[in-house]
């Protein structure tokens, strides 16, 4: 009743007009950022957040913004999937396995519509999952000391990479470069300088508004700018004829079990650090795919469950994610990696004292999520035929108004052109990085967790007068430890399959379809 009675409170919250234009602008630009291919949920939120700041709104308008543009961005995915059998994102690569097909046979308005509705069941029952699961787990984090947290943090790098990772090495210099970047400025306990070399910009640190900003939008506009050097549209070969909107209601009905199952299934992905929303896609729809359709008659030729199974699977991740991050403080993918960077910017600390010290804040944000559901899903279905406009968008206007927003954002947030070009500093390393293959997430969670991390060991050892023994010295940090080393060493293990099996998926079905576009 407890839970119930908070929830409410947090419905009194973000029943205010501003929030609601709030999350109602951040659904539809979410919306149209996820369907653009490539960009996803982290550039969207990244891209944005500048915005949100020089505005001046309080944290919980920010965090109904920014959070409205993630869960929209998970919707957005489906339509360039859908419609180009190209994903919007890694999470919506699985969708392309049906969807596109039952494009093809002109059901390409259905497939749209039935993924909306799935998106809405996976992300609304997700939603419900945050809910009573977080605080639970608040009980749990409220046991941890020092030396703890300290595990708990390096078991966020170990496992962040995901368990689709094929290159772990990648992975820990990426946390590394991380780690590296949060020393610079003073040392928060002697107040030396650390690898400033005498510059006044940087005694205070690197902020990683800038970093995030810097490595997320500015290096996709470089990106973008590289793989369409003749200004082409985002989508090239959009369909223009989408057919009938509103799903059959007896398709609807039979998928409701794969609606249940891949619900289970993503959710649980979500939650686990590191699985994120591409590993509850694909498991959401290799289960499905066993349960219902074991001889491949039906599956990869335009079944619709094959199209609902993992938009459930990965909009039921992205809300799972929440979890480790408002109870622990520790983001579960690189979307909510940059939330927490958000949390962190509005003197908000994630973790088992926010449901307590900020309570406002994290139910307030709760129901703006549940909120952002039902506006998501009534956008989705009438103005479908809008979305999917944006895939025709010339990249030579949507790439300088990206430049555009990040740097008016950041200067308007920092007012130093140093900052700005440190911003495209990072924009530059960040596009070298992603030409490497070096994921880009674990830099910023380096960034974001350096200096709490650092605290709390030179915490836990000043506790234990100097024995490292303290990091292994109670059960909680045993079990943090094997699930950090397992976490780390699985995807060696069968990562490559994972990815590989995603990927022939895949091209299996174009080798099917071809590169025909939709007729008319």
């Amino acid at each position: 009743m407890e839970t119930l009675a908070n929830l409410g409170d947090g419905f009194a919250v973000a029943f205010t007009a501003q929030n609601l234009f709030l999350a109602l602008l951040g659904c539809f630009l979410g919306t149209l950022m996820g369907a653009l291919p490539g960009l996803g949920p982290a550039n969207g939120v990244a891209i944005l957040i500048p915005i949100a700041f020089s505005l001046g709104l309080g944290p919980v308008a920010s965090l109904i913004l920014l959070t409205s543009v993630y869960y929209g961005a998970m919707y957005g995915g489906r339509i360039s999937s859908i419609l180009l059998n190209i994903p919007g994102d890694e999470p919506a690569m699985m969708t392309c396995l049906d969807g596109y097909p039952m494009a093809l046979q002109g059901k390409a308005g259905e497939a749209l519509s039935l993924s909306g509705v799935a998106s809405f069941v996976g992300a609304f029952f997700a939603t419900w999952g945050l809910v009573l699961l977080a605080p639970q787990l608040v009980k749990i984090a409220l046991l941890f000391g020092p030396a703890e947290y300290f595990v708990l943090f390096t078991l966020a790098f170990a496992t962040l990479g995901g368990i689709s990772s094929t290159n772990q090495a990648k992975s820990a210099f990426a946390a590394a470069l991380g780690l590296g970047i949060a020393m610079i400025g003073s040392d928060s306990q002697t107040g030396s300088q650390r690898f400033t070399f005498d510059h006044i910009h940087l005694f205070d640190g690197i902020d990683f508004l800038i970093a995030i900003v810097g490595l997320f939008a500015i290096s996709e506009v470089f990106i973008f700018l590289e793989a369409h050097k003749g200004g082409a549209a985002a989508g090239s070969t959009a369909a223009t004829k989408i057919g009938r909107i509103m799903p059959d209601f007896r398709e609807l009905k039979r998928c409701i079990p794969t609606m249940g199952r891949s619900t289970v299934i993503g959710f649980l992905s979500g939650v686990l650090p590191g699985a994120g929303a591409s590993l509850g896609s694909f498991l959401s729809y290799s289960m499905e795919k066993a349960v219902v359709d074991p001889d491949g008659k039906t599956f990869g030729k335009g079944d619709p469950r094959g199209v609902v199974a993992p938009e459930v699977g990965n909009n039921a991740a992205s809300g799972g994610a929440l979890v480790p991050m408002l109870a622990l403080g520790v983001p579960g993918s690189g979307t909510t990696a940059v939330l927490l960077a958000v949390l962190l910017q509005l003197n908000i600390t994630p973790g088992p004292l926010l449901f307590q010290k900020n309570p406002d804040v994290v139910w307030g944000l709760i129901a703006a999520l549940f909120i952002s559901n039902f506006m998501l899903l009534a956008l989705n279905i009438p103005l479908v035929g809008l979305f999917t406009r944006v895939l025709l968008v010339p990249t030579r206007i949507l790439m300088p108004v990206v430049a555009m927003v990040s740097f008016v954002g950041i200067y308007g947030i920092t007012g130093s052109t140093f900052d700005v070009m440190l911003m495209v500093g990072f924009g530059l390393a960040g596009w070298v990085l992603r030409k490497l293959d070096v994921p880009l997430v674990p830099i910023i969670l380096g960034i974001l967790l350096g200096n709490e991390m650092e605290v709390n060991l030179r915490r836990a050892l000043t506790v234990s007068d100097g024995d490292w023994s303290i990091l292994v010295g109670s059960p909680l940090a045993i079990i943090l430890w094997l699930i950090a080393i397992t976490g780390f060493v699985l995807p060696m293990v069968l990562g490559r399959r994972v990815k590989r099996q995603m990927k022939a998926k895949r091209e299996d079905l174009q080798d099917d379809t071809g590169p025909e576009q939709i007729g008319d």
